[in-house]
Formats: C-alpha cells, sequence, structure tokens
C-alpha cells in the first residue's frame, strides 16, 4: 500500500507531500484515479480525477483510528474524565479543546494535516468580516444577524466554559497561546470541514429527549473535497473505516464534489465561507419573517375582500400568538415551510369569533392533507390560493425584498461578468446571497400578485 500512495502525482507543495505520506502512515488508501491539487479545483485543494471513474467506485478509505476527535487525540482521557464540566450550549468545547492542544503541540501526531491550515487565512467566514461590511454588504440576508448570535456564544463560551479549564490545566494548555482569537479560528474551521456522523432515527417511544447530539470530527482527506449541490461522492460511515464512494461517473480532469447537504447559499457563506452561482445552487432559498406577514396584515382594509380586515386589537392578539414563529423557507420550487405558513395565514385571516374558538381549543388539529397543502405553496400551486393569502404573501415578500441593498444595481452586476470581476471576493459572494434570495422573492410575488 505504501508504494502504490507514493505513485500518486502531487503538486509542488510540501504540505500537501507531507499531508500525502502521514494519509499513507495511518493507513489511509487513496485510489490511484485520483490526486489532490490545488490547481484546477474551485478552491484552496480539491480532487481531480487522473483516469475516468466509474460508479460505485471507491476513490479513499480512512480507518477510524485516523480521525481526529476528542477521543482520538493525546488529551483525551483527560477531557472524558472531566467532561461534565465542558458541556455547553453547542457541544463543540470538547473537540474544540483538543484541537487548540493538537494544533500548537509540535509532536502532535496530527502534525501533518493540520499544517495544512497554517494561519486559517483560507476561511473567509463572515465572522472574520468586519461590522461594516456584514452589515453593508449582507444587509437583509439574515447572516449579520445569525454571525452577532455566533459571536457573542463563542464569546461566552470562551469566558465561562474554556477559560476556567485551560487556567486548570496550565501544563496542557495556556492563555497566552489558547486565545479566544484561536478559538473562534478553530470553531469557523470545525464549521467548514467537519463531518457529522448520521444517527439512526430512534422511535418516538424509544427517543431519549434528553441525549445529546453527537459531536462532529475532523476527517482527513474527506476535507479536501469541494462542495456543489449537484456531488458526484459521498462519504459512507462505515464501523470500522469510512469511504468516499463515486455516485456517478467522473470523467478524467474533472473535480471530484461531495456535498455538505442541501446548503442555500447563506448557509454556504455563514458556515463555509463560499458561494455558489446563485444559478448553479438548487438549494437556495430565501426567508420571510412572520414578522412581515403580521405587517402585512396591519395594512389591510376592510373595504377590500383581498385583503384581511386589518381589526388592529384582534391582530394585536394573533401576534401574541404568532410571534415565536421561526421564518417561511421559499425554495426555487416553492415554500418549504408549507405547513407553518399555511397554519400561519388561516389565523392572520380569522374573524374574531373563529380566534376565539382557536383560543378556547388551544390550537386545533389541521384536518387538510399534508400533500394537498404541499401543492397549494408550490410554484405551481400559490396562483390558486384564496385572494387573502395571495396578498399577505406578495406584501410580506415585497417588505422582505425591501431589506436588501439596490435589487436593480445587483441585477446588473450579475448580467455583466467583467463588472463582477471587478468585485472583491467577499463582494461578489455576497451578491450571489443577495441576488439568489431576491431572485426567489420576485418569484414569489410574480405568482402572488393579486
Amino acid at each position: 500500500m505504501a508504494s502504490e500512495a507514493k505513485r500518486h502525482k502531487v503538486d509542488d507543495d510540501t504540505s500537501l507531500q507531507d499531508f500525502l505520506r502521514w494519509c499513507d502512515s495511518v493507513g489511509l488508501v487513496l485510489s490511484t484515479k485520483v490526486r489532490v491539487s490545488k490547481e484546477g479545483v474551485v478552491a484552496d485543494y480539491g480532487m481531480l480525477a487522473q483516469d475516468d471513474i466509474e460508479k460505485g467506485e471507491v476513490l479513499f478509505t480512512i480507518p477510524r483510528s485516523a480521525l481526529l476527535h476528542q477521543g482520538t487525540t493525546h488529551v483525551a482521557s483527560l477531557l472524558e474524565r472531566e467532561k461534565f464540566s465542558l458541556e455547553s450550549t453547542s457541544g463543540w468545547v470538547p473537540l474544540l479543546l483538543a484541537l487548540l492542544y493538537e494544533y500548537t503541540t509540535a509532536q502532535s501526531k496530527w502534525k501533518p494535516y493540520l499544517s495544512l491550515w497554517t494561519d486559517f487565512k483560507m476561511l473567509d467566514h463572515p465572522m472574520f468580516w468586519s461590522k461594516e461590511e456584514r452589515d453593508g454588504l449582507l444587509r437583509g440576508t439574515g447572516i449579520p444577524e445569525a454571525v452577532e448570535k455566533d459571536l457573542d456564544n463563542i464569546q461566552r463560551e470562551y469566558k465561562d466554559v474554556v477559560l476556567p479549564f485551560i487556567t486548570k490545566h496550565p501544563d496542557m494548555w495556556n492563555t497566552r497561546t489558547h486565545t479566544l482569537e484561536l478559538y473562534t479560528q478553530l470553531v469557523a474551521f470545525v464549521m467548514a470541514y467537519s463531518f457529522q456522523e448520521p444517527q439512526e432515527e430512534a422511535d418516538d417511544d424509544d427517543e431519549d429527549e434528553g441525549k445529546a447530539p453527537i459531536p462532529p470530527m475532523m476527517v482527513p482527506m474527506a476535507d479536501m473535497l469541494n462542495h456543489v449541490s449537484k456531488h458526484n461522492a459521498n462519504l459512507e460511515f462505515m464501523p470500522d473505516t469510512l469511504k468516499m464512494v463515486c455516485m456517478g461517473p467522473i470523467k478524467k480532469g474533472e473535480e471530484v464534489f461531495n456535498t455538505y447537504g442541501q446548503m442555500a447559499n447563506w448557509q454556504l457563506l455563514h458556515m463555509y465561507g463560499f458561494t455558489q452561482p446563485p444559478s448553479d445552487n438548487t438549494d437556495d432559498t430565501a426567508d420571510i419573517p412572520v414578522i412581515n406577514l403580521y405587517k402585512a396584515a396591519t395594512t389591510g382594509s376592510s373595504h377590500d375582500h383581498s385583503k384581511p380586515d386589518g381589526d388592529p386589537q384582534l391582530l394585536e392578539e394573533m401576534w401574541e400568538l404568532l410571534q415565536d414563529k421561526g421564518p417561511f423557507v421559499f425554495g426555487k420550487h416553492g415554500c418549504l415551510t408549507d405547513m407553518e405558513l399555511h397554519s400561519v395565514l388561516k389565523v392572520l385571516c380569522m374573524s374574531r369569533d373563529e380566534f376565539a374558538e382557536l383560543k378556547d381549543n388551544d390550537g386545533w388539529e389541521d384536518e387538510e392533507d399534508e400533500e394537498i397543502i404541499s401543492q397549494a405553496f408550490s410554484n405551481d400551486g400559490l396562483s390558486g390560493l384564496k385572494a387573502k393569502w395571495k396578498w399577505l404573501i406578495h406584501e410580506a415578500a415585497l417588505l422582505t425584498m425591501r431589506g436588501y441593498p439596490d435589487v436593480d444595481q445587483d441585477r446588473v452586476l450579475m448580467e455583466d461578468q467583467v463588472l463582477q470581476q471587478r468585485l472583491s471576493s467577499r463582494q461578489r459572494k455576497a451578491l450571489h446571497v443577495r441576488y439568489g434570495q431576491k431572485r426567489i422573492l420576485e418569484k414569489v410575488m410574480e405568482l402572488t400578485k393579486t
């Protein structure tokens, strides 16, 4: 196996060659039909086919002993012994402490792997942008609010959980090296490159509601593959090994892509620091906050039968019931949270007597078929909704659109490749997020116009 691994063509990159030799030493087997490269891939490192690959072929296998998580590092026993003091909302503290230790220890057995990220400069999550950049470039997308929440949680977790722990164990960690800045970088590293092992769905009767989720893990080599929504490889978890398997024919010279799941561009940028062109991302979405439906309802008029009655006192009571609802998510083919939207629209269009009955009964059992509702809120069904419902959705989408920077300017930028090339990387990624969301909202408005 060792001689086979050494035959792989690699770029003139010392860190990459050291990593590939390390892979061979830990029992990771890489197919001779692929190579890791910085050239000819969409971002940073990637994997290219050196020969035609057929569906079902294994691109590489990695033993579980080579995975990096809190149970496989030098500090594993200590982290296990004191795990109750490391509990946090994220559940990531043990892994992050392990990474803090291994990343800064010269003798770490993970050094050839972690050395691929020498200073984390390739991580360009919005959490590393200035607040002015986030608020200016990403206004209306939901990302600035998500990042502020992330940063608050990271700072709180470091101060309340991590700092007391590393202060208690100065022989393994120290506050001069293992700073909040490095901790934040490692959070982004885990966000962008870790994997979550699939959990079997438990029966409702057997499900343990208090059970903590399985923490993420670092999977060397798997994290080299870039993401597209139409991927051609998939990571499979076996009892003793993990393997990357080809999902369809890959031609010589083509890039091998994994998937991080069904990710809208705002999620890709927020969690991974990159985007896809809106036309390429089949999983792109746009959110309509529930408050915008409420605001639309408050502008209704009893003189227009296409609008809700707009009784201020009644609507205020309705808002008390609805304000904890999450946003309504629209994809390229319709509403993805159709049941929730259906329920809210029913409430906002109720008479006072109907709403009183709803409160008396503490809700209602929706007897309508889920498939019928799903069809009604698809792009094919939106135009056939009740006039009042269409008006509310249309006005809420319009209110959401007004939260973005100039719509027409973004359209001009997307249609002119020369102008796009003049943008910085961050400006271009923000444009992808904004424009993709706006296009979805424009479609919703077109289909609900009354």
